[in-house]
């Protein structure tokens, strides 16, 4: 037994069992956790695990609903999601024991392939993802092993495993929701993050100092850009050794870049910014660093000074947690990235991940957050978790939207990737601008890229355009903050995955390239992303989308897309392709200081019609563990829809005051909504005035200085209140004609052909006819490829 502290030990009365549950002979022990999973074990010595493992950190569950059919040679269980079947003292194998899955036919035997997994992403090399098993199957059911993962003790070290089989089955047939939840449930649920992780990132590999790391947030600053996380590769420590030799771990700052590096970290602070550093013990302990000497009282060295690397050790833990990671939290440091992969030893950094990560949880002020890669065991509990580095190229884009979709089939949101690529290819304007938008509808947008000056992540250094474009949406990220958080709340308390792929409610769509890339992105919104170049003739992407059921809306337009329904658009750099549901609620928010994250006093909230809605926008201090002991804030926001009379009611349902702004700001933007002919406000049971005008096709209504611990209340009348928005091809093939290089008269010509009740052939014909009229014949080419999306509409 080590004492590695209170926050490492284990409450090891999650490890007992409800007796009822547990059907045990002389070989075999099946335990039913809920109605859609079942430990199966199997030991030929009757040796059974029943402490807790590194991956199983709970099987206290109440009793499901089941019931059993024995005899002496045969056991069935029955649940109403599956009936197991076996052979009593038998060997387990494809004979001797079966689980049907319902009433689908599909069935699970010992040691089946489990072909109709989908895999979930482990991490990127060489440009190709890595893949791992998941729960998510077609055949509606998954299976884990965890007779070879470790036990943990009660005082939360790790020691050798000694069952012979120990495996999960979850059959849940079509409800994957409710797996996860049984996932969680047995292995931990998901932390909630600190809320500036879901604002913008930088972290590029340079060798930055006081001065250079000034310039660049000034930088930021001076664009308006919002910046909430700086992110140090390796050269903040000092590295040389023995002059020569550079050192990949170092745990001390390197004073020729950092005079002091407490004000360096006070300095961003003030900024409201947090910063992360890079370490990686792999190398060991080396004499460069200032705690060596106190490391030496209680680790031995190697034949050349160095105290080896040793995870597997209590004591090497202690002392690389209390020697040199304290100091460093002394500082100020918010979180680290362990920068540590290593394929021969994935057990050996999930622990170094797992003993960095609690150690955070020895002070509820700082809220525990690690930033590394994926080790494949219960890797929801430990986020953020990093992809790896991809080149700069389309074809990498194109991996991000399904890398991410693809975590959610392991229950994991928060992946990172380097947002205009990490290393080599070609820097260009359009591909920078399609990964800055892809990432600000992704679970974290973190800027990174290898050193060097031509890797242009630094949104000054692009065209006036690229600038503009980019800034807006960085902006956009961070006011999308209250929106993000709420759904990581959910996925902290509910398991609902940030982003859940199109196929889980459209499985033909998996296997198709056109469509496989879309997601649902939190609860109100839907992505297609852009991931392929545009066309430079006509200057726009020429994007193939499906819209799932339903009425949907595109959330920067407002235009109205019909679901069940494929579409063919064309997108200019500074438009993307996502959408709001109707009756979506979407709370935005920004503070005064452009990198503040915390809840804001100007709440923005934008509602699209159609629908009832309701949405709880959830709020806390965003950075401690105090919100587990009923720190926070959870408002209700209830939109009320009738084509003539609207009301949004918003209320808090629970927590405590003090957490947000006592009082707010408020601006209901009715997306797609004509001006009220009636708004009627009341602040508690008040009335109060108001601010309301049109904007475009929107209708905007804004209420100050609200206490936030009364009902506001606002009720909208008029006519035939939603604009009509139904999206027109028509309107997209004038829109890119009337940019096109072309004489005027010219275009007319064109317009009437393309909008004629001529049929397609004789219009193409009529195209090509142009050409003898002094048309390019790119142009002719152009318009006879936008017939056929006409035709096809």
């Amino acid at each position: 037994m080590y004492n590695l502290g209170e926050h490492f030990k284990v409450d090891y009365d999650k490890a007992k069992v409800n007796p009822e549950c547990v059907f045990k002979g002389n070989n075999y022990r099946f335990t039913i956790l809920t109605e859609r999973l079942v430990r199966i074990e199997y030991s030929l010595n009757n040796s059974f695990v029943d402490e807790l493992t590194t991956l199983v950190v709970n099987r206290n569950f109440p009793k499901p609903n089941f019931s059993v059919k024995e005899d002496k040679n045969y056991l069935e269980i029955t649940t109403p999601y599956f009936k197991l079947y076996y052979a009593k003292e038998k060997k387990l194998n494809s004979k001797n024991l079966r689980v049907f899955i319902g009433d689908t036919g599909n069935m699970w035997y010992f040691n089946h392939v489990e072909a109709k997994n989908y895999k979930a992403p482990l991490k990127i090399e060489n440009d190709q993802i890595l893949q791992m098993k998941s729960l998510y199957s077609l055949d509606g059911f998954a299976t884990i092993d965890d007779s070879k993962n470790k036990i943990v003790d009660p005082d939360g070290t790790v020691r050798d495993n000694y069952a012979d089989i120990d495996t999960y089955l979850f059959a849940y047939n079509k409800d994957f929701n409710l797996c996860l939840k049984d996932y969680f449930a047995l292995t931990g649920n998901p932390g909630l993050i600190p809320r500036y992780a879901l604002g913008n990132w930088w972290s590029k590999n340079d060798n930055y100092n006081d001065t250079s790391l000034k310039e660049l947030v000034d930088n930021f600053e001076n664009y308006k850009i919002p910046l909430s996380v700086l992110l140090l590769d390796k050269d903040w420590h000092i590295r040389t050794y023995d002059k020569k030799n550079y050192l990949t771990t170092g745990f001390t700052f390197n004073n020729d870049s950092f005079k002091s590096p407490q004000g360096m970290v006070s300095y961003l602070h003030s900024k409201a910014i947090r910063l992360g550093l890079s370490i990686n013990p792999e190398e060991g302990f080396y004499n460069i660093d200032e705690y060596y000497e106190t490391a030496l009282k209680y680790l031995s060295t190697d034949e050349k000074g160095v105290i080896p690397y040793n995870i597997l050790d209590p004591k090497w833990v202690d002392v690389y947690l209390k020697v040199y990671i304290h100091p460093l939290d002394a500082l100020g440091i918010d979180f680290y990235w362990l920068d540590k992969y290593n394929d021969n030893d994935l057990f050996g950094d999930y622990l170094l991940k797992h003993y960095q990560f609690n150690d955070m949880m020895r002070d509820y002020k700082r809220r525990p957050m690690i930033f590394g890669y994926n080790y494949a065991l219960a890797q929801h509990r430990y986020p953020v978790l990093y992809a790896g580095k991809a080149t700069v190229s389309w074809e990498s884009l194109k991996q991000i939207p399904l890398y991410n979709a693809s975590a959610s089939n392991m229950g994991i949101s928060w992946y990172s990737h380097d947002i205009g690529g990490y290393y080599k290819g070609i820097e260009d304007n359009e591909l920078y601008i399609r990964y800055v938008q892809l990432g600000v509808f992704s679970p974290i947008f973190k800027f990174g890229a290898d050193a060097g000056k031509y890797y242009k992540r630094e949104p000054w250094k692009w065209s006036v355009k690229t600038l503009k474009i980019v800034t807006d949406y960085l902006q956009l990220r961070h006011r999308l903050i209250p929106y993000l958080y709420s759904e990581a709340y959910k996925y902290s308390k509910d398991g609902s995955t940030l982003i859940k792929p199109l196929y889980y409610t459209n499985p033909d769509i998996y296997d198709d390239e056109l469509y496989a890339s879309e997601y649902y992105f939190g609860s109100q919104l839907f992505v297609t992303p852009i991931t392929k170049s545009k066309d430079y003739i006509m200057n726009r992407v020429v994007h193939r989308f499906y819209i799932p059921e339903g009425i949907w809306y595109d959330f920067f337009t407002g235009k109205k897309f019909p679901g069940n329904h494929k579409y063919v658009s064309f997108y200019k750099d500074q438009h993307y392709p996502v959408f709001a549901k109707a009756g979506s609620i979407i709370p935005m928010g920004q503070n005064e200081n452009i990198n503040d994250t915390t809840p804001p006093k100007n709440m923005e909230i934008h509602i699209f019609p159609g629908a009832n809605n309701e949405y709880l926008l959830y709020e806390d201090d965003g950075i401690s563990d105090l919100y587990k002991k009923g720190f926070y804030m959870l408002s209700k926001i209830e939109y009320n829809y009738l084509p003539n009379n609207y009301t949004v009611i918003i209320r808090a349902i629970d927590g405590k005051s003090g957490i947000v702004p006592d009082n707010r700001n408020y601006k209901l933007v009715f997306r797609n909504t004509k001006k009220a002919d009636e708004v009627i406000v009341y602040d508690g049971k008040n009335q109060i005035d108001c601010k309301s005008y049109a904007s475009g096709s929107d209708f905007i209504v804004e209420v100050s200085n609200v206490k936030i611990t009364n009902q506001l209340t606002v009720n909208c009348k008029g006519k035939d209140i939603e604009v009509d928005a139904t999206r027109i091809i028509n309107d997209d093939i004038e829109n890119i004609l009337s940019d096109l290089p072309i004489e005027t008269l010219m275009k007319e010509q064109i317009d009437a052909i393309l909008f004629s009740e001529t049929p397609i052939k004789k219009k193409r014909i009529a195209i090509r006819k142009l050409a003898n009229k002094g048309l390019d014949r790119k142009f002719v080419k152009l318009f006879l490829n936008l017939l056929e999306y006409i035709s096809k509409v």
